[in-house]
């Protein structure tokens, strides 16, 4: 019963996580094309929301519900190469997000609320929010591939 619960738990920030880092990127992209400063500002303010609660949500779930399944279930956590696979791409993803995604965040957090009530857009926010979304798909490949390995155990 436990292992079912850790390992729905697991599932559950997968969910979570992958979502929002699918969703967050296509409205904020949407939402840049606006071209309006408020709209962009509020959506930049959101993305910073939306990145520490699910995004930050999703992989405490993530790592809480699979080591612990894989405790309660007797399964060495980097035993099978399908496990440590899976695990290693995790953390490449997560190192994608803390260095290159979240620093380029905090810079466009600011520049958003300097433009937030209708200001010129500088053209280091666009930069930035082109890096954003590169890196931003960077970091997912690494996510789906490793859902993948989780889910064929290759």
């Amino acid at each position: 019963m436990l292992y079912d619960v850790l390992k729905t738990l697991h599932l559950l920030g997968v969910v979570v996580l992958i979502g929002n880092v699918t969703v967050t990127s296509f409205w904020k992209v949407f939402a840049d094309r606006s071209g309006d400063p408020r709209i962009i500002a509020h959506a930049q303010y959101l993305v910073t929301v939306t990145d520490w609660f699910f995004t930050l949500g999703g992989i405490v779930l993530i790592v809480g519900g699979g080591f612990g399944a894989a405790h309660v279930g007797g399964m060495p956590p980097f035993a099978a190469g399908w496990l440590a696979g899976s695990e290693a791409l995790f953390l490449v993803s997560g190192m994608i997000w803390l260095f290159m995604l979240v620093p380029i965040q905090v810079r466009q957090a600011r520049q958003a609320r300097a433009f937030a009530e209708g200001g010129p857009i500088p053209d280091a926010y666009w930069r930035n929010s082109r890096r954003w979304l590169v890196w931003g798909i960077v970091a997912t490949v690494p996510l789906i591939s490793a859902l993948y390995l989780m889910v064929a155990k290759p």
